[in-house]
């Protein structure tokens, strides 16, 4: 596609006003790149509408113009599918500023947010309402509803509640066309043909822009114990979290696995972090368990579970949240795993998910396998044990240089993809496809499941215009 014209820019520009269309380059350059700093583009425009009439009027002028259009939420995305190419010739397209909670509905169990909506204020909006909306990430106080559900984001919530295309109901979306689909229905059952709202979720503004989504709540839970226990290998921790399975039922909300060396650079680079039990452990794992009754019930599961964990041998020791604080300070470590890497030079990471059953080896054989391949290495596996995601990173030897160690990813993929692909796995658990995965894809995806893919694209943006280069 070709760079737009000055008059074309000018006429984007009068659809959301001059002060909502940056053209400056100190006021695009938070745009034009993604946390990892991984991907750097270029655009000539960010446009920041405010409604889903502007929305649908600016792909209603793209798409005859055929000027490519690169939706964009928080910027918190680590695949590059929020991040414009480098020719400059694509627009992005911030929906920041389409920041309302139209409504909630505690009857119902509803709230409708739009897609510039930060997570934070969602789950506060449904708190107001004694309601819990319990899609949560540790970017959870930059990322917005449209990009939480362009990727189809998990977070630590999943074991209980699902991903985001599990919290879903109905979406409002602008085609390609500037067409926009009304589709915020918050029917718990509707078997009236096709779902499409499937089709956008996932698909990081390929498809078309969510501009706004109708959300399932829940009761809040009266109670919550979370434990810190501390464990000799990922298979007693697979084992402890069968125990809790079987114990505390869909009151385990959470089941998240923390290796030795994480609290260690946690230790090293969190302010006011500190080892969290009286002795180094090779592993950890975080236990959350909810209760719609009371604080008791749940404090009760979380003792049952680590007294027959000490019983069977699993558990050599651990920590009882007594308090709130005390439990918001065990989720600091747990949220900051990746943050604090950066303080140990190079990483590669993965966001990898198998079969629960294969997550010990899955660590296993990756660690060894990149150990060889780079020794020195330090693996760095954390994650959501319950749902099989596991945060598949590797830090750089202490003795290498940053920029040899990075220069060595497509290796450490192909090796760590080659593994995940024997387990029955996948390449993405939950942070897209975008830039970064879009040419492994095929290792995931048999033919005939990219070719349907590329039909659904050829129907819906037929000019091509939406994302280009991201997912396909």
């Amino acid at each position: 596609m070709t760079a737009p014209t000055l008059p074309l820019l000018d006429e984007f520009t009068s659809i959301v006003g001059a002060a909502n269309a940056l053209r400056d380059a100190d006021a695009i350059r938070p745009y034009l790149s993604e946390p990892r700093e991984r991907f750097h583009g270029r655009t000539p425009l960010v446009l920041r509408p405010a409604s889903v009439e502007e929305v649908s009027a600016i792909l209603a002028l793209a798409n005859p113009s055929r000027t490519a259009i690169v939706p964009q939420g928080g910027n918190t995305g680590l695949v590059g599918g929020q991040v414009p190419g480098e020719a400059g010739n694509e627009i992005v397209v911030s929906l920041s500023r389409l920041n309302r909670v139209r409504a909630v509905d505690p009857d119902n169990d509803t709230m409708i947010a739009e897609a510039g909506v930060v997570l934070a204020e969602a789950q506060n909006a449904a708190a107001t309402v004694d309601r819990l909306f319990p899609l949560s990430l540790a970017s959870e106080g930059t990322c917005e509803i449209g990009g939480n559900l362009s990727t189809n984001a998990g977070g630590t919530a999943v074991l209980a509640y699902g991903n985001a295309r599990e919290l879903t109901l109905g979406l409002e979306v602008v085609l390609a066309s500037g067409e926009v689909w009304h589709g915020l229905r918050t029917l718990r059952k509707d078997n009236t043909g096709y779902d499409l709202k499937d089709a956008f979720i996932g698909a990081e503004g390929t498809l078309g822009i969510i501009t706004a989504a109708a959300l399932k709540l829940f009761p809040r839970p009266r109670g919550v114990s979370l434990a810190l226990i501390g464990l000799a290998s990922p298979g007693a921790a697979l084992a402890l979290f069968h125990l809790a399975h079987r114990q505390a039922g869909a009151g385990l909300t959470a089941c998240e696995l923390m290796p030795r060396i994480g609290i260690e650079v946690l230790v090293r680079h969190l302010p006011g972090a500190r080892d969290p039990l009286a002795k180094p452990h090779a592993w950890y794992l975080m236990v959350e368990v909810s209760s719609g009754h009371a604080q008791r019930e749940a404090d009760g599961l979380v003792e049952a579970i680590f007294a027959e964990g000490v019983e069977q041998g699993l558990v050599e020791d651990g920590i009882q949240a007594k308090s709130l604080d005390q439990a918001a300070a065990i989720w600091r470590l747990r949220h900051a795993l990746s943050e604090v890497q950066k303080g140990e030079g190079g990483s590669i990471k993965h966001d990898v998910a198998v079969p629960v059953a294969a997550v010990p080896a899955l660590i296993e054989r990756a660690s060894a396998a990149v150990a060889r391949l780079i020794p020195g290495t330090r693996p760095f596996p954390f994650g959501h044990l319950g749902d099989g995601n596991i945060h598949l990173n590797f830090s750089q030897p202490v003795d290498m240089a940053k920029a040899d160690f990075l220069a060595r990813y497509d290796e450490v993929n192909a090796v760590v993809y080659a593994i995940v692909a024997e387990l029955g796995g996948t390449i993405s658990a939950e942070h897209g496809i975008g830039r970064l995965k879009r040419d492994l894809l095929t290792r995931v995806k048999s033919p005939l499941e990219i070719e349907l893919m590329r039909r659904l694209k050829r129907a819906l943006d037929p000019n091509g215009i939406l994302n280009p280069g991201k997912v396909l």
